[in-house]
């Protein structure tokens, strides 16, 4: 499966960033480019999510409306948090979310994404040209995000 694994620093606390982290609005805000946006269906759409909620997401990738429909599957506060996908374009799609002190007043977020496009060789075409470009933009928007609310 392909992964993508990003690793951010951020000026601020750990418990602080992971807070930040769980913010769905940071998600809406960050993903302007792709038009992001929590929808009523599958759970909240607003705040921060926790253990066991889901959240239905609707973007636009090249022009094309995507829902994406993912479940937080585990939580251990301020370190760790996982979301899945429960319905939406990929065969399997899994994000983890990590947080480390890397000094006072600094946090080292690491996220690990991975997935399984699709359709076979067609799928693992996807990837090359498009999806794994995509999934790093959307994580670099979040990211960025993050960071600026603690500048």
């Amino acid at each position: 499966m392909p992964e993508i694994v990003q690793r951010t620093m951020v000026r601020a606390p750990l418990d602080e960033v992971f807070e930040m982290s769980l913010d769905l609005d940071v998600e809406r805000v960050a993903g302007r480019r792709f038009k992001v946006r929590a929808v009523e269906g599958a759970g909240r759409t607003s705040g921060r999510i926790a253990l066991g909620e889901k959240v239905r997401w609707r973007l636009r990738i090249l022009g094309v409306p995507v829902t994406h429909t993912s479940h937080i599957t585990e939580l251990e506060r301020p370190r760790r948090f996982v979301d899945e996908m429960e319905s939406g374009a990929f065969e399997r799609f899994r994000h983890e979310h990590t947080f480390e002190v890397e000094g006072p007043g600094m946090t080292i977020m690491t996220d690990r994404m991975s997935w399984r496009s699709p359709a076979g060789p067609f799928g693992r075409l996807a990837d090359v040209l498009f999806v794994r470009r995509t999934l790093r933009q959307l994580l670099a928007d979040r990211n960025s995000e993050i960071v600026r609310r603690f500048s």
